[in-house]
């Protein structure tokens, strides 16, 4: 048997001629197709004229007219029964090409989507009809399928990455000992458990990642001073600080009282960490870090500012996506996480209805401001 018209057998440029034209074997049956209504409706012609002559001449004899009257009503007759049909046709012909053939269009891109081919797109009316809208709609939706399997595709990718290097170190310590290469002392115990710990944390880091972006993340939701807060932000990270030679510093502009949001201390503070040790690790000696908060325009902002290296204009659109990092070349050697920090936090303060943005110049610095609602 012949083998029917496969997706996959044709690449973009047929498949384009396809939603054009339709498959190949639609071009055959379209012409035996208008065959066979050409004879049909060559056939109705004839019986309608022949038909319409006796009817004319029978009621012209019936009214008792003349003969000369009966080309008047015969032409009069046809005209109705073919001006009719001819006019049904045309209507029908129009509402073909403006509705059944884009709906069609669409029912055939949908069988696309189906097979996973997510770059199928319809061809977009220009005029303001309700299939445009949909040809449009379906084009958004497949934009965002094509980007979600793009993402999650990246996302199976960079987990194995993240899990094959400590999983090696691990494996590589263990069998060195079993082997007897290395002595099961202190200090290879200690580097294994380190790598148990960054795999428990990446596991943790994605499992918070997940819950927050279904919207399953328990919150509890308090008034929360932002003085304190920063307060308490300050006194974790002083030592760090101190050690790499960088000041840090806190400072607000209003009253204690006009600093109060609605949110979890608990995530404000993980959110707040985050960007603090992201600040200290690109800020070089010598360098500053500063935590400010204020409220303007009923919200309160507070904003994270270092004078670090900077990030790029062209990476500042991806730095909230998962396992970004500026410098791919960093490993966890040099104190770089995974990546999912400002993911992380860029979900927990959606779900606190606040928001995060960033603002970055190359060898000048990086700032993050986060805005909430003030109580």
């Amino acid at each position: 048997m012949k083998k029917g018209w496969q997706w996959q057998d044709y690449d973009k440029e047929k498949y384009e001629k396809w939603m054009r034209h339709g498959p190949p074997e639609w071009k055959h049956r379209g012409g035996r197709l208008f065959l066979r209504f050409l004879f049909i409706f060559g056939l109705i012609v004839l019986l309608v004229l022949g038909g319409m002559g006796i009817l004319a001449l029978l009621f012209t004899r019936v009214a008792g007219g003349s003969d000369e009257i009966v080309p008047f009503v015969w032409i009069g007759g046809c005209g109705l029964a073919l001006g009719l049909p001819i006019l049904a046709i045309a209507i029908a012909g129009r509402a073909f090409r403006r509705i059944t053939m884009p709906l069609a269009d669409v029912m055939t891109a949908a069988d696309a989507v189906a097979e996973g081919d997510f770059t199928v797109r319809v061809a977009e009316d220009r005029r303001r009809s309700e299939f445009a809208q949909l040809a449009r709609s379906f084009n958004r939706m497949t934009e965002e399928l094509q980007r979600s399997d793009r993402m999650r595709r990246s996302l199976t990718a960079d987990v194995a990455h993240e899990l094959r290097t400590p999983l090696h170190i691990i494996q590589g310590n263990l069998e060195g000992v079993l082997d007897g290469v290395y002595e099961p002392t202190a200090e290879h115990i200690e580097a294994t458990l380190d790598e148990t710990r960054m795999l428990a944390r990446l596991v943790e880091d994605l499992h918070t990642l997940s819950q927050a972006e279904a919207g399953q993340l328990s919150l509890r939701m308090e008034e929360v001073d932002v003085t304190d807060l920063l307060a308490d932000v300050e006194t974790s990270f002083s030592g760090l600080a101190a050690v790499k030679h960088i000041d840090l510093a806190v400072d607000f502009a209003g009253k204690a009282a006009d600093l109060t949001v609605t949110g979890d201390v608990d995530r404000l503070d993980q959110i707040l960490s985050n960007l603090v040790i992201n600040a200290l690790r690109h800020t070089p000696a010598g360098g500053r870090v500063s935590l400010h908060a204020q409220r303007e325009n009923g919200a309160v902002h507070i904003i994270v500012t270092d004078t670090g290296q900077g990030i790029a204009a062209e990476e500042l659109p991806f730095i909230f996506e998962r396992f970004w990092r500026g410098d791919v070349s960093r490993t966890h050697v040099d104190g770089a996480g995974a990546g999912l920090g400002l993911a992380i936090a860029k979900q927990l303060i959606e779900a606190q209805q606040g928001t995060i943005e960033v603002a970055s110049t190359l060898d000048v610095g990086t700032q993050f401001t986060i805005t909430m609602p003030a109580i």
